[in-house]
């Protein structure tokens, strides 16, 4: 009997599983159904066009601290294929791949059209038929296995004896499943920026910060990492990796809530005692004019002035006040967050199908067993840097190791 194998969803997760599926069951019908016109269109976009295959990152323990959500469920299946296994994947095919300074990994190339290439290559070699515009409303279940699973898109239905489900974070989809008894965990976003307006920050937009730590108010959801202010507030890693791991929370808050930026990442008795070395040995000198900490001038100048210290002050007159709230400033700068800021890299969303109910495994449903589920389509998400596409390589292939 010829098994048939459908794939809804043409993305990262769907298409390393058809083919992971197929060269495991060379014997086997394996069709991947995409909705849209292109397959693999999140590949084509990600890392501004050059797609951030995986990270650096070879220790599964440490990979996956990552990932705001499901962390627990995937070390087993680190485990068994992670970033260097991708690696070595896709360099057998002939792709040569680079790792940067901060750890991502990009094709020689700078293409992602080279990640393309190679999934369709290998796609097509393997006999994997791949059927666009098709936009699934109702699955109808076997009654028992070996009986087939019916796909309804429309007018059409396609019968297959194994599914696997790997469509993202599709609202529609996440329907049909519960339709089917599973549990959706109510999607909310991740991985964005604030919207601050403080007039602090007026005229900073475009300085960086290679380090700085993040706090809401009573020292919840602390986050560290590299910060930049932009035009409408802050971004950069420290913020994005907050607002992934506080995706829940800051939801029902309406993202309007206070945050605290450490500029220096120091304790404040320790910049207060710096300081105040400072004050002694240029005593002479102009405050505003020679920034501490290796501060940015222009941020150094507004904490300054923040403080309420003129430009003209020199140290050997700074009041007791004055220090401490420029203390204050360098090491519990306040923001009122009042909303959150579309980012470039806004690609994920916290909720999917309840993890409890998927076999990590072979990423198998625990409800019926034939049925997959691999990708953004589970309660799983991580921050930027090739982390969601590794966990969908992952994914993917342990689904083509596990089925049966």
């Amino acid at each position: 009997m010829t098994v048939r194998t459908i794939v809804i969803g043409g993305g990262a997760a769907g298409f390393f599983a058809a083919i992971s599926i197929a060269a495991r069951h060379p014997e086997w019908e394996v069709t991947i159904l995409e909705r849209g016109k292109n397959v693999l269109e999140k590949v084509r976009i990600s890392g501004g066009g050059r797609c951030n295959v995986t990270h650096a990152c070879w220790d599964p323990a440490e990979l996956i601290k990552f990932y705001p959500r499901g962390s627990r469920e995937l070390l087993g299946p680190f485990h068994k294929f992670a970033c260097g296994d991708t690696m070595g994947w896709f360099g057998d095919r002939g792709v040569d791949l680079k790792i940067e300074d901060d750890g991502r990994v990009f094709p020689e190339s700078d293409r992602s059209q080279t990640i393309i290439d190679c999934l369709w290559q290998e796609a097509r070699r393997l006999g994997v038929r791949v059927i666009n515009g098709v936009r699934v409303d109702k699955l109808t279940a076997p009654a028992s296995p070996p009986d087939e699973w019916t796909v309804h898109a429309g007018q059409q239905t396609y019968a297959a004896h194994r599914l696997v489900v790997t469509t993202g974070s599709n609202p529609a989809v996440w329907k049909v499943l519960e339709n089917i008894g599973h549990t959706v965990v109510d999607p909310v976003p991740s991985l964005f920026a604030f919207n601050i307006k403080d007039p602090r920050l007026s005229g900073l937009a475009g300085i960086s910060l290679p380090w700085v730590e993040l706090h809401t108010d009573g020292d919840k959801l602390p986050a560290e990492g590299p910060l930049l202010i932009t035009h409408k507030g802050l971004s950069g890693p420290a913020v994005l990796r907050l607002s992934a791991w506080g995706a829940r929370q800051l939801h029902p808050l309406k993202y309007d809530f206070e945050l605290s930026v450490n500029w220096v990442v120091r304790r404040p008795e320790d910049v207060l005692d710096y300081l105040d070395r400072v004050s002694f040995d240029r005593a002479r000198r102009q405050i505003s004019k020679h920034p501490c900490f290796e501060l940015p001038a222009r941020l150094w100048q507004m904490m300054v002035r923040t403080a309420g210290i003129p430009d003209d002050q020199q140290w050997a007159h700074l009041s007791s006040d004055q220090l401490k709230r420029l203390v204050d400033e360098l090491t519990d700068g306040r923001y009122r967050v009042r909303g959150k800021a579309t980012n470039k890299d806004e690609f994920t969303t916290a909720g999917g199908v309840d993890l409890r109910e998927v076999d990590f495994r072979s990423f198998r449903s625990k409800l019926h067993p034939t049925l997959y589920l691999a990708g953004e389509v589970l309660d799983v998400d991580a921050i930027t840097g090739g982390f969601n596409f590794q966990a969908a390589w992952t994914g993917g292939w342990l689904i083509g190791a596990g089925i049966d």
